[in-house]
C-alpha cells in the first residue's frame, strides 16, 4: 500500500510558476513508476506527466511540453511537478500517482494508488 499526498497548489497569475510536491508513504517508493495528472469538474483525468521509478526517463502530455518538468527524488519519497509559463487552461485539481509496473503510462487506469489532489488556479 503507497499513501500519497500532495501539496503546493493554490493561486498563481498567467505566466507564473508553482511547484507540486507529492509524498509518499511506504518503503518501497523507488520502485514506482509516478505521475501527474489533471482533472476539472464534468471533464475525464487527463494526463499530465510521468517518470520511471529511477527517474531516468520522463513522459510529458504535449499540453505541458516544454513548461512543467517532472522530477523525484527517492531518498525522500517525493515527486516534484515544477510549472512554469502557467495558463489559464492549467487550472484544475492536480493528482499524484503511483503505478507498480515499471512501464510508464498516459493511461490513469493503469495507476494503482492516488492522492486526494491539490488545487491549482491561473487567472489571466
Amino acid at each position: 500500500q503507497v499513501y500519497l499526498v500532495e501539496s503546493g497548489g493554490g493561486l498563481v497569475q498567467a505566466g507564473g510558476s508553482l511547484r507540486l510536491s507529492c509524498a509518499a508513504s511506504g518503503r518501497t517508493f523507488s520502485r514506482y513508476v509516478m505521475a501527474w495528472f489533471r482533472q476539472t469538474p464534468g471533464e475525464a483525468r487527463e494526463f499530465v506527466a510521468a517518470i520511471s521509478s529511477s527517474a531516468d526517463f520522463t513522459y510529458y502530455a504535449d499540453s505541458v511540453k516544454g513548461r512543467f518538468t517532472v522530477s523525484r527524488d527517492n531518498a525522500k519519497n517525493t515527486v516534484y511537478l515544477q510549472m512554469n509559463s502557467l495558463k489559464p487552461e492549467d487550472t484544475a485539481r492536480y493528482y499524484c500517482a503511483a503505478r507498480g509496473n515499471p512501464r510508464t503510462s498516459d493511461y490513469h487506469g493503469a495507476y494503482d494508488y492516488w492522492g486526494q489532489g491539490t488545487q491549482v488556479t491561473v487567472s489571466s
